[in-house]
């Protein structure tokens, strides 16, 4: 069978990449951008990074930055209208998953006006067009979207996150720069910074995972590990290790899946508005233990690769749990809850875990799964 690996065409890395963005405007020929960001970072001055760069070279924009941490059907369609009345013809989305997935949303749509819905982009939606080309400059290390093929946006009629794939709205230039992230609050950085291990761990024991995603997702997994800590205490390299290490994360999880980590916190998201990398950390190392039956030898290889030592002396059993303890000692050192007790009502979990057997992620766990279990295990975190 083929394998496929989709990439930003180009990416730059490092303290300084997003003095590239005029580089890239001016030698594609560009002539006014539609700047995707969310609310906060325009209050906040992180948006300014990248305007104030546009202002300083003569290079038009548009600022659009009515986006939700969890964004809706309502902003992108919103974003498409205002997209249609710019005058633009490019994106530069600036901020995490949010301005990220938004700015994907309205770009695919732009080039494909039959999925204006937004429903129909569910899942792996037939379009034939690549989106408006999108410049991405992510301002958390997490989510990765810069350089994936998957977006996600909320369905707040029927409280459920969309899960979207599709080829065409990969960022055709990705800035990842340190700096655009120093400013993360310690929560937040956590939060992401867990989002992007889930990705690797996730990645790594998908049952679609191959030689070429198991070198990106394991390098991931080491630099997140030996990066987090030291991210989240705002020190300068811990944040360039992270800016990496999700990234390259992305490059993997992008091309192979996830699994139940996702499927199980996309729901959380989307009926309590739980920020997504909380509810990936809390119901990680859960799961981890519930497939690890079905991942062979593959947690010795993630204990190693979280810094545990003497893994190859560990009995199955032992390094299993290794890699589990080490994943939840991480979570507790930057202050992620163990459980889901401030979040989940009992009453809810069918809806819950209905969701969660429903969500695109679910297939590519590496354990076959059911309702009845996916509902246990959220109970069990309660």
């Amino acid at each position: 069978m083929a394998q496929r690996i989709v990439l930003n065409g180009i990416s730059y890395h490092g303290s300084g990449a997003i003095a590239e963005l005029v580089t890239e405007i001016r030698g594609r020929g560009f002539k006014k951008a539609f700047l995707c960001s969310d609310p906060d970072l325009v209050k906040f001055g992180v948006t300014s990074k990248v305007s104030a760069l546009l202002e300083e070279h003569d290079l038009p924009y548009e600022l659009y930055s009515e986006i939700k941490p969890n964004p809706t059907i309502d902003n992108v369609q919103t974003g498409v209208a205002a997209f249609k009345v710019s005058g633009a013809d490019y994106i530069i989305a600036v901020g995490g998953g949010s301005s990220m997935d938004t700015a994907k949303a309205i770009g695919i749509i732009i080039a494909n006006p039959e999925f204006a819905d937004v429903r129909s982009l569910e899942g792996v939606a037939p379009t034939k067009n690549p989106s408006v080309p999108i410049l991405a400059v992510p301002t958390t290390a997490g989510t990765a979207a810069e350089v994936t093929i998957n977006y996600v946006i909320t369905d707040e009629e029927k409280n459920r996150k969309m899960v979207c794939v599709d080829t065409h709205d990969i960022p055709v230039v990705a800035f990842i720069d340190p700096d655009m992230m120093s400013t993360m609050p310690k929560g937040l950085t956590a939060a992401t910074g867990m989002d992007a291990l889930t990705h690797a761990i996730e990645g790594f024991t998908t049952k679609a995972a191959w030689e070429m995603t198991d070198m990106f997702h394991l390098k991931a997994i080491e630099i997140i590990a030996s990066s987090l800590r030291s991210a989240v205490a705002n020190e300068p390299a811990g944040r360039e290790g992270m800016a990496l290490g999700q990234y390259i994360a992305g490059m993997g999880f992008s091309n192979v899946g996830l699994g139940i980590v996702h499927s199980m916190a996309h729901p959380l998201g989307a009926l309590y508005d739980t920020p997504h990398g909380v509810a990936n950390a809390i119901i990680l190392p859960t799961v981890m233990a519930y497939n690890a039956e079905a991942t062979g030898d593959k947690y010795k290889y993630i204990a190693a690769a979280m810094g545990v030592k003497g893994t190859e002396e560990m009995t199955q059993e032992e390094y299993r749990k290794a890699a589990i303890d080490a994943v939840q000692q991480l979570s507790v050192d930057v202050g992620i809850p163990k459980d889901l007790k401030e979040i989940v009502k009992e009453e809810d979990i069918p809806f819950l875990a209905q969701s969660a057997y429903d969500d695109a992620c679910r297939p590519g766990n590496p354990k076959d799964t059911s309702v009845e279990e996916i509902a246990a295990l959220y109970r069990s975190l309660l």
